[in-house]
């Protein structure tokens, strides 16, 4: 049978008045808001003084966190007693926090020249950017560099500002001196105010890509939301989203400060913490102007180290996890560690947090691909989600693409069109 007409009134004209009318706003949306770029994101960052970094701290942040657990958690019945962790999650979750320490301890690590490293005289702080290129370059070389690695430099504020552009500026030389700049490069710009500030390190970039023959736009850097003014700007109006559109796609994250934020809010030190109400207002207005642009959240740290006594380590590793878990549940699945017995519960917090929900997001995104129906009735924006939790499960280890292959008949391409990533679905359900 041929297709039933039907009446209708809008003639083609009119159809493609309202094109044109919107093409314009087409051209923004895909500009603005090109969705998730679809790469790994880190679940956590170290932060390390630029004098304290060599060729083994690594592998010594790995080995001092499988000291901690050796001596405070010694088995997985231990951990999970400190942690709270269900009894099936037990074993699974400390085996994989051990291999990964043993394994890939850190997934991105920053050489700190700010409030980490200080005020230095500049020959010596010359001699540590220098330093820092080289051992990232030998490291990328030889195959022991973290999946991300790079430097936070000193801000744009004009008393820091000649410093921090000539730490920039010899770091990347050095990279570019050594053979060029790693694919997993990451730089970042503290304590960013105003969006100018953000057009300066735009300008930076530029210059460097034009004087190295580099391709225009492949310099990107994360901004650290720090001040009250990143969040609302003297004239009331809320201002991140003005930062990223600042950044002309350069951009790739923000990450909350802590405690420059909550000492820029008058919060007493004993309650600078990621979970104040100041610093969830932070980072809700952070989530909401960085929804849809590809430009990725990460939360800040606790300053509560799991050091002394093994009653003082548990209760530093409860805290600690409990925050990681807050962040998880809150969407914010990066984090600060500020130190080496942080991991531990970095990554029991992970990998609890994906695990426990495999089988249900399994079920449910199998039901939808199979549209078999089932007790959730789920649409495409949470088949999306559901996919993006899987992949974010993979890729940090929390789960093995076997068990989610098992689960869901979906190999890694299909949840990544289902997540919205550019590639066609394929299953083993068809």
């Amino acid at each position: 049978m041929g297709q039933q007409r039907v009446a209708t009134t809008f003639t083609p004209a009119v159809r493609e008045g309202v094109g044109a009318l919107l093409t314009d706003v087409d051209a923004e949306l895909a500009r603005r808001y090109p969705g998730d770029p679809g790469t790994r994101q880190p679940v956590h960052t170290v932060y390390v003084p630029a004098d304290a970094f060599d060729a083994g701290t690594l592998r010594s942040w790995g080995d001092q966190a499988l000291a901690a657990l050796a001596e405070h958690a010694p088995d997985a019945a231990a951990f999970a007693a400190v942690l709270g962790l269900p009894g099936e999650l037990a074993e699974p979750v400390y085996e994989r926090v051990r291999a990964k320490l043993e394994r890939e301890p850190v997934e991105d690590l920053r050489i700190d020249f700010e409030d980490g490293y200080g005020p230095r005289p500049d020959a010596e702080e010359d001699a540590a950017a220098a330093r820092a290129a080289a051992l990232v370059a030998r490291a990328c070389e030889q195959g022991t560099a973290a999946p991300y690695m790079g430097i936070r430099m000193k801000c744009m504020e004009a008393a820091v500002r000649d410093r921090g552009i000539r730490t920039l500026d010899i770091f990347l030389t050095g990279l570019m001196e050594a053979g060029g700049l790693p694919a997993a490069l990451v730089l970042t710009l503290p304590k960013v105010t105003y969006p100018e500030q953000v057009t300066a390190m735009v300008r930076l970039a530029e210059e460097f890509e034009k004087a190295r023959g580099l391709a225009a736009g492949r310099i990107g850097f994360e901004v650290q939301i720090e001040t009250t003014q990143a969040i609302l700007g003297p004239d009331g109006r809320a201002t991140v989203a003005r930062l990223i559109d600042a950044g002309q796609g350069r951009v790739t994250s923000l990450h909350y400060g802590t405690f420059d934020y909550s000492a820029a809010c008058s919060v007493a030190a004993a309650h600078q913490a990621p979970d104040h109400p100041a610093a969830d207002h932070a980072k809700a207005v952070m989530q909401t102007a960085a929804a849809g642009t590809g430009v990725r959240l990460s939360d800040g740290s606790t300053n509560v180290l799991p050091v002394g006594t093994t009653e003082q380590v548990h209760a530093a590793w409860r805290l600690h996890h409990r925050l990681v878990r807050r962040s998880l549940a809150r969407a914010y699945y990066q984090g600060w560690d500020m130190h080496p017995a942080h991991l531990p519960t970095r990554y029991a917090a992970v990998y609890a947090f994906y695990r426990e929900g495999l089988e249900a997001a399994a079920a449910r995104l199998t039901a939808y691909v199979g549209k078999h129906g089932g007790a959730v009735l789920d649409e495409p924006a949470t088949a999306r989600a559901l996919s993006g939790h899987l992949l974010r499960g993979l890729d940090c280890g929390a789960v093995d693409a076997e068990e989610v292959d098992r689960l869901t008949g979906l190999d890694r391409a299909a949840l990544e069109g289902l997540a919205g990533r550019s590639r066609p679905v394929t299953t083993r359900l068809e």
